[in-house]
């Protein structure tokens, strides 16, 4: 690995942007309105960001010791490995990569959703076919197959030239966000947010509509979690480019937390500043996508027109900050398991620029599917990867807490504040959501669907980790591990 950030060209504030950049990606513009009524209101959806930011920052904590501590690709895969063994680094590792690349198809359809919004004639005549009722376009299906491949050739270039897009697209996603949150405080008054909590209405709630596990405001405030691991993922992105940084590796370790922090706080003011603009109840059954189309009903003529399409630009921006984000990131990840050979060993391999081409492959073929699934898919999609996240999550939290005790000596340049409690707080409370995740009485409670994906997904994951024990045997432990740590070996 390279401490010259001249030869890799990959700073401290690429790896802002490209963790900032996909974690806040179209989220904030196609399902704002969602978060509001799952929530009973933006108010306690504005609030529940806020604790999720409590919940977030200590396990970012734990990221930002162990990323310049072990800067290889991998990530939480890495640190379990080193950790535990590496039956807890395939649980954490496949973990995370089904939660990367069930982002990679979600932005695929929701960039053909939002473009089917935007340009009525994309999804006009018969639908090919359907799925859970929404229907399926030969136009959509070929523009979701064309971003899909330029993004493909776009990371076959490597890490700097995804993050030199990354940082573009961030501003634009940023800069659009913060025009509106302006322009919904200027239009809007307080009694758009009444009432504060309530989830009674019969045209938004009930059979057939939203469905809610929550009857009070705290309740509303807790059912953000259910999905707020998805919306506040992304941070895992910056250990999985941490081997092409360059400068101060805690500097990069430093960038999760403030990306994971920064996001939160983003969102939590755009739902009170959105919750501020229109009636929150009214705004919850608008088109697609909501936070521009409302916009158009605030400022009727121009400046409305003006800001609707402000907001989709920013919105797609965003959308492509989050899928170029993880398309590199999946594969990197799924390198770092082939050289542990917890995974098929052809998935190791790198071209002559150290380009994981096999792993970008994967990526591609999984985005592709995306148009071919349809929008109805995206809330067991959302709910699937967030339970797989925070799996992955716990587990690099616990990782941190043992490498403590069992290899206090390796080198440090960043340590969390709080020490063992800190990271123990992290754990607890990461293990404690996981579980909720999948109570069904639970506001946490991630829904049946997204429970038989998670299921699933796990079963997928021990048939490979099986069908690699062959080129396990014959390898030591050590050798083993030295796959996953060559580059640190080499140093």
């Amino acid at each position: 690995m390279s401490n010259n950030p001249e030869k890799k060209g990959v700073s401290a504030i690429d790896f802002f942007c490209i963790g900032f950049g996909a974690i806040v990606g179209v989220g904030w513009a196609v399902s704002i309105n969602g978060w509001m009524t799952s929530c009973g209101g933006p108010v306690p959806a504005g609030i529940g960001y806020i604790v999720a930011l409590i919940m977030m920052v200590p396990i970012a904590l734990c990221y930002c010791e162990l990323v310049p501590m072990l800067p290889v690709a991998g990530g939480g895969m890495a640190f379990a490995y080193r950790a535990f063994n590496d039956k807890a680094a395939v649980l954490s590792g496949w973990a995370a990569f089904g939660a990367f690349v069930a982002i990679i198809p979600w932005e695929a359809i929701q960039i053909t959703d939002v473009l089917g919004y935007l340009i009525p004639g994309l999804k006009s005549g018969d639908p090919l076919y359907e799925v859970m009722g929404s229907g399926i376009y030969l136009t959509t299906i070929i523009i979701g197959t064309i971003c899909s491949l330029l993004l493909f050739a776009l990371n076959m270039r490597g890490l700097a030239a995804a993050a030199f897009v990354q940082k573009i697209l961030c501003f634009v996603l940023v800069g659009a966000a913060v025009i509106g949150a302006i322009a919904s405080l200027v239009g809007g008054n307080a009694g758009n947010w009444q009432p504060i909590y309530d989830v009674s209405n019969p045209e938004i709630y009930g059979p057939g509509l939203k469905e809610v596990s929550h009857s009070s405001m705290m309740g509303g405030i807790f059912a953000i979690l259910a999905s707020a691991p998805f919306f506040l993922a992304g941070f895992e992105t910056i250990p999985q480019g941490v081997e092409e940084a360059g400068g101060d590796i805690s500097s990069v370790g430093k960038t999760v937390v403030l990306s994971v922090s920064l996001a939160c706080i983003f969102y939590a003011i755009l739902l009170f500043c959105f919750g501020f603009a229109w009636p929150w109840q009214e705004f919850a059954g608008m088109e697609r996508p909501a936070a521009a189309t409302m916009f158009k009903f605030l400022f009727p003529g121009g400046a409305g027109l003006f800001l609707y399409w402000l907001i989709t630009i920013g919105a797609i921006a965003g959308l492509f900050t989050t899928w170029n984000g993880f398309f590199m990131a999946s594969a990197n990840l799924l390198m770092a398991m082939s050289r542990g050979r917890v995974m098929p060993a052809i998935f190791a391999k790198q071209n002559k620029n150290g380009i994981p081409v096999p792993g970008l492959v994967v990526c591609l073929i999984l985005s592709l599917v995306g148009p071919f699934l349809g929008a109805n898919m995206i809330d067991s999609i959302t709910c699937f990867s967030a339970a797989a996240f925070v799996l992955s999550w716990a587990l690099t939290c616990w990782s941190l807490i043992v490498l403590r005790k069992k290899e206090p000596n390796l080198n440090r340049p960043y340590k969390i504040p709080g020490g063992l409690a800190m990271a123990g707080f992290a754990a607890i409370v990461a293990t404690v959501v996981l579980i909720c995740m999948f109570i069904p009485a639970s506001p946490f409670y991630v829904g049946a669907q997204a429970v038989k994906m998670f299921i699933g997904w796990l079963v997928i994951g021990l048939i490979l980790y099986l069908a690699s024990s062959g080129q396990r045997k014959g390898m030591s432990q050590e050798e083993l591990k030295h796959g996953v740590f060559a580059v640190l070996d080499e140093k």
